[in-house]
């Protein structure tokens, strides 16, 4: 009979520390921690707790998970003392509890159904792929008044081929979140949604994509208030091994690190929070066992980075007409330049800024005059403005362009030698070469180019700010331009021998931003940037 190795690839496992500053106090459970890895909390109620704790080795059945040689885990529930301990720690029925791995565990608002993960065993059946390895599955039960769990089923995608765990629910409970690694992920273990449908049924699982997802592992997602979803990965910098990230479900930002001593050198997960306090998991060292439980109490909230988009168009004021191949600048507050552009022949154009800051954007043309709008962002997501440019008295034909609607201007304005002046720049995260969702358009803008346009070819040059080595930032550049490339290669089907990559380093800052100068994080994102260039018509 062919062995079954069970593979359980969410649990990280090594040794616990603690520590507190201005941002965090943390405290190491004493009551729920042991030698082996206890981890993973989830609120019952407002006085007690379910967490993951491997069950007693025994003498009679081998209950021994192999990779860590600990018991298999089981769910326990437990009481939450006033200093934030667990005790009084009971495990939960036979019902729940098998003899393979039980963990994570989410309940619906009125507490009448459960969803939990399990080793994918159903109805007496331990699943395998074709290699003999069990991986995670999705269950979900229904929880009569005495709290008991019953007519548990599975979820319909878990599958033998890979895993599917970690369950949170948004806040209205229409919402199921959850991590796996099927077919699609863009990493090891990837964070994925499925809709709740009124008749109980579920819609497609739908992966968040790469602002929330990475080459490495996204694992212990938990949507708190405000609609936060707070998620632990191996592969975005963080201080060392997995890290917690918080962002916004409902914003268009960025995950943000928590601060230590929340996050620290060795793997620090299965975070939730209720108010101002809550539960984490780590494997830092100090700790008595394998993975331990941690308390913490918020001291200052999560500080999340406001970014808005303030977008218009150049357009004539005596006409209304739009006015294409205008320049357009954005100073802040300081005057200072925070960005520029050239408008395409749409003349529209697009700034990336902060939120509650003050603004001013300042259009021109050669032989036209200029014209300003001064702006302060605020909570909207985009900015309309509109910038309408005076034709000089002097001169009723700037630059000999024909009217935008002409024949002639729409020969010039389609030329393929001048296609590129259409397509922005496209932004990169801090030490990051991943493609944000942001940049699609814009590469999707340049594969149509370049399709249709079939005698030109496309370099990508792409740059760095100025934080980081020379050597480094050459490097990472570099990466940047690669992934662009591979993007218009491998999404646009564009061949490989019509586009190149080059990578410049900070060798080209586009403002002050050099060593030793003070910049705002929007004038650094200006510098880290690819522009496309044709360099052969």
């Amino acid at each position: 009979m062919k062995n079954i190795i069970i593979t359980l690839i969410f649990i990280s496992i090594t040794v616990g520390f603690s520590q507190q500053n201005d941002k965090y106090t943390i405290k190491h459970l004493n009551e729920c921690n042991d030698e082996l890895s206890n981890f993973g909390t989830t609120f019952y109620n407002e006085n007690q707790m379910i967490y993951a704790s491997p069950k007693k080795k025994s003498v009679v059945i081998k209950n021994i998970w192999y990779p860590n040689n600990q018991p298999f885990l089981e769910l326990y529930i437990a009481d939450i003392a006033e200093d934030g301990e667990l005790v009084n720690r009971i495990k939960l029925n036979e019902a729940v509890n098998t003899r393979f791995h039980e963990a994570d565990v989410v309940y619906t608002n009125d507490k009448k159904t459960v969803y939990f993960t399990r080793d994918n065993y159903y109805q007496d059946d331990l699943r395998a792929d074709e290699k003999g390895m069990t991986h995670l599955a999705m269950f979900k039960a229904d929880v009569i008044n005495s709290g008991e769990w019953t007519n548990i089923v599975e979820m319909p995608f878990n599958n033998p081929y890979f895993s599917v765990g970690h369950p949170t629910l948004t806040n209205d409970n229409k919402t199921l979140f959850f991590i796996s690694d099927m077919p699609g992920s863009f990493g090891k273990t990837d964070i994925y949604k499925v809709s709740i449908n009124e008749d109980g049924s579920y819609g497609k699982p739908i992966n968040l994509g790469i602002r929330y997802n990475t080459i490495g592992r996204e694992m212990f997602s938990f949507i708190g208030d405000n609609d936060v979803l707070y998620f632990s990965s191996d592969a975005r910098g963080g201080l060392g091994g997995l890290d917690v990230y918080a962002i916004e479900l409902n914003k268009d930002n960025q995950p943000v690190a928590l601060a230590a001593p929340i996050n620290s050198e060795s793997d620090d997960f299965a975070y939730i929070k209720k108010e101002d306090y809550g539960y984490f998991s780590s494997n830092r060292e100090g700790g008595k066992g394998d993975d331990d439980i941690y308390y913490f109490k918020e001291l200052q909230a999560i500080d999340f980075p406001c970014n808005q988009i303030a977008e218009g168009v150049v357009t004539n004021k005596e006409t209304g007409e739009i006015i294409p191949y205008a320049e357009v600048t954005l100073l802040d507050d300081k005057g200072i330049e925070v960005d520029h552009q050239k408008v395409g022949r749409n003349a529209k154009f697009s700034f990336k800024i902060d939120c509650k800051s003050k603004y001013k954007v300042i259009g021109s043309k050669e032989n036209y005059s200029e014209d300003n709008e001064e702006f302060v962002s605020n909570t909207n997501l985009k900015l309309g403005l509109d910038l309408g440019l005076n034709l000089n008295k002097l001169d009723k034909t700037p630059n000999n362009d024909p009217k935008p609607n002409s024949p002639v201007t729409q020969l010039q304005y389609d030329s393929c030698q001048n296609a590129l002046d259409l397509v922005n720049n496209i932004f990169f995260d801090l030490d990051k070469s991943y493609i944000r969702p942001d940049a699609s358009s814009e590469l999707d803008k340049v594969v149509r180019i370049m399709k249709r346009c079939k005698n030109i070819k496309v370099s990508a040059t792409s740059h760095t700010d100025s934080r980081a080595s020379a050597e480094y930032n050459l490097i990472l550049s570099q990466k940047r331009a690669q992934a662009t490339v591979d993007y218009i290669i491998n999404i646009g089907g564009i061949n490989s021998d019509r586009i190149n990559a080059i990578g410049y380093g900070e060798t080209l800052l586009k403002n002050k931003c050099k060593d030793g100068i003070s910049c705002t994080e929007i004038e650094h994102q200006v510098n880290r940037r690819t522009q496309f260039e044709i360099f052969n018509y």
